[in-house]
């Protein structure tokens, strides 16, 4: 699989990066359901033997659980560039609060390093950019981790243009990850085209709209979802929005099957082909779900199936 520089560091990446987002499974705030550990660590490396060279993930994913699922797949392996995410942290009570201050990041990179099983992370990244008052004093000590060499290259995630130059004057800002998708498709009206400008590697969070554009959705399957998992809440999932989004992941299957690839497929190229997109982070929770996602790293959309989609967009606001 071929590779992009990211951004303004030195890291090779492939088009599409393994999502560890669902693999936390269920029972905290963010969750996604059940999920068995084993079958993540099947999918984690079946990605990586297929040839995509990255895995992202978060603290707070599972509450450490995809962090620590994460370094069991990657144990006794040729390491692949891990990026992992700090600033939201929990209490004993399993909830979730915002911590940008240096003693708190400190302790988070500790404790990503042990679940990890890893010496340094090679993207570390703000995941929220809250407190907002606290920016800077976050980013100085991302800067310090550097130096530290505890981690190689520093990021940031759903940041602003205003508070990415923020971060900017206390040290350079490698890398942005935001969420990008034909359903929420706001970052290129201003922060791709920044992050062009000034050489920041963008990673998408969500490209397939956290499964909605897979083709695999259906109003039934939402329904079903447990309570623990945040979709069947989001209002993306439910009534008119539903039906259009649902009207959306056909129209791409229709594309797809012309080139023999998945609506998540189509959805992902979509994503790849702004100029200011590096690369996408694919979530997976089964062997076959990655599997079916590798071609995304190829996959080209033509003019006519790229205005097919954009006429969809413009009818269905």
């Amino acid at each position: 699989m071929h590779t992009r520089r990211f951004g303004k560091s030195d890291l090779q990446i492939t088009p599409i990066g393994i999502g560890a987002w669902a693999i936390g499974g269920g029972e905290w705030a963010g969750g996604w359901g059940s999920q068995d550990d084993q079958e993540s660590i099947a999918t984690i490396k079946r990605g990586l033997d297929l040839g995509i060279n990255w895995i992202d993930t978060a603290a707070v994913y599972g509450l450490g659980r995809s962090e620590e699922v994460v370094g069991k797949a990657i144990k006794g392996r040729e390491r692949p560039l891990i990026f992992t995410k700090c600033s939201l942290v929990w209490d004993d009570n399993r909830k979730v609060g915002n911590s940008l201050k240096k003693d708190s990041l400190k302790r988070e990179v500790e404790s990503s390093l042990k679940r990890l099983g890893i010496d340094y992370i090679d993207l570390y990244q703000i995941h929220w950019p809250n407190p907002d008052p606290d920016i800077e004093e976050g980013w100085s000590t991302l800067a310090e981790l550097k130096k530290e060499g505890k981690v190689r290259h520093i990021g940031v995630s759903n940041f602003s243009i205003d508070q990415m130059e923020r971060a900017e004057r206390i040290a350079p800002v490698e890398t942005l990850q935001p969420p990008y998708s034909l359903i929420h498709p706001e970052a290129e009206k201003d922060i791709l085209p920044y992050c062009e400008k000034h050489d920041i590697g963008v990673i998408v969070y969500s490209p397939m709209a956290s499964g909605l554009l897979t083709g695999q959705m259906t109003e039934e399957r939402i329904q079903q979802m447990p309570e623990d998992d945040w979709r069947k809440h989001d209002a993306e999932y439910q009534g008119t929005r539903l039906k259009r989004n649902l009207e959306l992941a056909h129209t791409l299957q229709e594309i797809g099957q012309m080139h023999n690839v998945t609506a998540g497929v189509v959805a992902v190229a979509w994503t790849l082909r702004n100029p200011g997109v590096t690369a996408a982070i694919v979530g997976s929770r089964q062997p076959k779900q990655i599997e079916d996602m590798v071609m995304a790293a190829e996959y080209r959309l033509s003019e006519s199936e790229l205005q097919e989609i954009e006429k969809f967009v413009l009818t269905h606001p």
